[in-house]
């Protein structure tokens, strides 16, 4: 009997021969088929795993286009060339990537393998998130370059359920602790228990896991992984998002990783990049100043060149942007700094280890766009051998006339739409399609009436 939770590479998932011979033995019953949508969500089929191994593994599944053309609550709306009504929502093909399988511990009897998505003439379907990925990871390849990849994602854990959070309309919920527990060992005790499951449980599912920390809001956490390259990183970052989520269930609990749940401080998602040539050596590092070689002082600078026109897919929310408040953390300056937390970009590592972290992203983005974005910049400030501004080696936040980070969606779309990057790197299909997806989000947000709103205005206006 073959374990593909923990096959001879125990770092990467196990192939289709595997997964067949684990369905041979009755150890595996079901097998997920899944996509990540345009909001980072896996979507797709749980089968019958027989009939995965005999048919789908050659065929596919097919499954309905909307679901990248659908808002966060799956209604479908107007606007995307990819599918309409006028078209008819037809199909589109998810073509399982076989690297991808993986167990789920937390499920059982359960494997998932992640898909790819084409159309049914074989042609990919450019606005999907993986896509979009795979391509700027080709155009890096082209230059002998592989991207890796690190993100560190926040949540918040609340003591009550999923199904007591929706009837309490998300309001008046208990957070797993009740104070500040950054870096606190007894703090991160009191939710041991929901951490330890949720580690073993991605440890298994073939992530390899470095170390759990409290946060400085209540009930928030933080379990980081070891990088990988850019593909599989975000590979597993959706994997152990929706995993986490199903095992807080299990425990009685909810778990968030909504950028700005409340007035404290936001939920991020740290994004570290690097990239190394065809002989493994590292691009970025050199015997320049900061440690950097010329190419990385062009990465960083295209980086920044770049930073507010890719902010869409880093940002992708109304929610997303109450994040960037001064001192909060969370960045409001396009400026980059060594070993500077204030900056949008800062310089973290030495020697093999260096690398940018961009820390514009919350714990809401799609880590498949917000790649995607970070590597087409740095490209660009290769190709376009951009000079490396001077580092900011104060505070970033009181930084006078320096360009600043988005602070709406609104204006981050409209940035995104207008964008000469975005149209050489992506192409006018994938800019149009993820316009149309903030012109959702904004025309439903602009229709909402709020909390605020009521508390405001029913009796004193």
């Amino acid at each position: 009997m073959v374990d593909i939770g923990h096959a001879a590479d125990s770092r990467r998932a196990a192939n289709f021969e595997e997964i067949s011979a684990a369905v041979a033995a009755g150890t595996v019953d079901t097998v997920i088929v899944a996509l990540t949508d345009m909001q980072g969500r896996l979507q797709g089929k749980r089968l019958h795993a027989p009939y995965f191994v005999d048919e789908v593994v050659r065929h596919g599944t097919e499954a309905c286009n909307y679901l990248l053309a659908v808002d966060i609550d799956m209604n479908t709306v107007d606007g995307y060339e990819l599918t309409s009504w006028e078209s008819g929502y037809g199909d589109f093909v998810l073509v399982p990537d076989p690297d991808t399988t993986r167990m789920l511990p937390w499920q059982e009897g359960t494997a998932l393998v992640q898909a790819d998505v084409q159309k049914l003439d074989g042609t990919p379907v450019a606005p999907s998130p993986r896509q979009m990925l795979k391509h700027q990871l080709a155009r890096a390849a082209e230059r002998g370059w592989t991207a890796y990849a690190g993100t560190e994602l926040e949540f918040i854990v609340f003591e009550d359920t999923y199904e007591q959070a929706w009837d309490r309309n998300y309001r008046g919920l208990t957070p797993a602790n009740r104070y500040n527990v950054d870096y606190s060992v007894i703090g991160t005790s009191r939710v041991e228990p929901l951490l330890r499951d949720i580690r073993l449980s991605m440890a298994k599912a073939g992530m390899t896991v470095e170390s759990a920390k409290g946060e400085c809001n209540p009930g928030q956490h933080e379990i980081a992984f070891l990088y990988k390259d850019a593909l599989t990183t975000c590979d597993n970052h959706v994997v152990y998002k929706t995993g986490a989520k199903e095992i807080a269930a299990a425990h009685g609990q909810s778990l968030t990783f909504m950028a700005k749940p409340n007035d404290k401080e936001g939920n991020s998602c740290h994004i570290h990049l690097s990239f190394r040539g065809a002989d493994g050596q590292p691009v970025m590092s050199g015997d320049g100043e900061y440690g950097l070689s010329p190419a990385g002082e062009q990465i960083i600078a295209g980086l920044l060149d770049g930073l507010r026109e890719m902010t869409l897919l880093f940002a992708p929310n109304v929610n997303s942007y109450k994040r960037y408040q001064d001192g909060s953390f969370a960045p409001t300056t396009v400026a980059w700094g060594v070993d500077n937390r204030t900056c949008a970009l800062r310089l973290v590592g030495h020697g093999p280890s260096l690398r940018v972290e961009c820390r514009v992203p919350g714990g809401d983005v799609n880590p498949y766009l917000a790649i995607s974005g970070l590597v087409a910049a740095a490209l660009r400030g290769v190709e376009r051998e951009l000079p490396l501004p001077a580092p900011v080696t104060g505070n970033a936040y009181g930084l006078d006339g320096a360009t600043q980070v988005p602070r709406t969606l609104g204006e981050a779309a409209a940035l995104w739409s207008s964008s000469e990057l975005a149209a050489s790197a992506f192409g006018p299909e994938v800019v149009a399609h993820y316009a149309n997806m903030a012109r959702v989000e904004l025309d439903a947000y602009n229709a909402a009436v709020t909390d605020w709103e009521l508390r405001r205005c029913f009796e004193r206006l």
